[in-house]
């Protein structure tokens, strides 16, 4: 790879500390893309990019190797702000987001990929690339070695007739995949569909999700533990908003218990967008919640609720980190107005309660169980 696509790529001046957007991983896939399908990057429309973080794998096929009309799929809105961002510092385009999966990888020839670390979205992604893309195309995954794992190479599996590993350089290692299996491919699409949809009789009602959406189709304990003391939470409230709303859960149950409540649910994720719309529409709800891809609530309007619930993460994919759930804390300030109310379930270990004084208000204990703490912060 030539220094000056490497030395030149930076992260936004705002992100962490660390302004080095390329690592080692998106280094060793470039690298040997044109290994694998040297073929597909010369030709436009055949070469997909999957989940890249900073935009480093999708301008690095075109500056590097000179891919066009690249196909990208991100489901983290940080990551599609990153591409635009350092596309505009390149002076390059060359690259679009398709709608559906189908879209994004019909006859496409070479699919890169940034594994995380979901097997579930690893399925859905590797199912949809076995199904639409071209007979001889070749599905080139990266990771860190300590966060990769034989269950991996299993889901490829399912719906690839090979599937070999690299030798680890430096701190990743590559999966290859080639040989796309679309009958089987399609087959698990018939009998195991995504998204999942699970009934959950504790809640009487049907849970959807997408994979690598928080939780999947099943009841999160800490959101059950802040929905058993939900109905308290501002009851006189007109807009309520779910931050960071993964499988909808929180939602559609404000929604079913309150029908004259207006729901606003965001998350900066695609997958759970997609997945919280379907869960409030198989609960009938759908006209009530209206759900919108923000970073954690960024582009909500200012005052707009009255009533913020948020369960917040607590890493980032494998990194663990509180700055998503700050974050969530500020824009909830913002998003409420004076008067209102945050509700959030937290980890009682990470003790959140000095940030939420900080930047919403007087915080007060509302249940604390021998795992999780409900706080409601009221905006000043």
């Amino acid at each position: 790879m030539p220094p000056d696509f490497a030395d030149l790529f930076r992260r936004r001046p705002d992100d962490a500390a660390d302004l080095i957007a390329i690592d080692g991983t998106d280094r060793f896939i470039l690298d040997e893309a044109p290994h694998v399908h040297g073929d597909a990057l010369r030709q436009p429309g055949e070469v997909a990019v999957v989940d890249d973080r900073y935009g480093v794998l999708t301008l690095g096929a075109i500056t590097v190797h000179g891919a066009s009309d690249v196909r990208v799929v991100q489901d983290s809105l940080v990551g599609v702000r990153a591409l635009e961002a350092n596309a505009g510092t390149f002076g390059r385009r060359g690259f679009h987001h398709p709608e559906s999966f189908e879209q994004a990888f019909r006859d496409v020839r070479l699919v890169l990929l940034r594994l995380s670390k979901s097997n579930d979205r690893l399925d859905e992604v590797a199912r949809a690339v076995a199904r639409w893309a071209a007979p001889d195309a070749v599905l080139l995954c990266g990771g860190v070695s300590k966060h990769m794992n034989l269950s991996q190479n299993d889901v490829l599996r399912r719906y690839f007739g090979e599937v070999t590993a690299s030798r680890g350089r430096g701190k990743s290692r590559l999966l290859i995949a080639q040989d796309p299996l679309r009958a089987a491919a399609t087959r698990a699409d018939t009998t195991q569909p995504w998204p999942r949809s699970v009934h959950v009789d504790e809640l009487g009602m049907t849970i959807v999700a997408h994979g690598g959406v928080f939780a999947g189709a099943s009841l999160d304990q800490g959101t059950r533990v802040l929905l058993g003391v939900a109905d308290q939470a501002v009851p006189t409230a007109r807009v309520a908003v779910d931050l960071g709303c993964g499988n909808g859960v929180i939602a559609t149950v404000l929604a079913r218990r309150r029908p004259r409540l207006q729901v606003v649910a965001t998350d900066v994720s695609r997958a759970a967008v997609l997945s919280t719309r379907a869960t409030a529409e198989a609960n009938g709800v759908a006209d009530r919640v209206r759900v919108t891809r923000s970073d954690a609530g960024d582009e909500l309007d200012a005052g707009s609720a009255q009533l913020v619930l948020c369960n917040p993460p607590f890493h980032e994919d494998t990194t663990v980190s509180t700055d998503a759930a700050e974050a969530m804390f500020r824009n909830a300030a913002t998003i409420l107005q004076a008067g209102g109310e945050l509700w959030c379930v937290w980890n009682s270990h990470l003790r959140y309660r000095p940030a939420l004084e900080r930047a919403v208000g007087p915080t007060r204990q509302v249940v604390r169980t021998d795992k999780f703490t409900v706080t409601a912060s009221r905006r000043a």
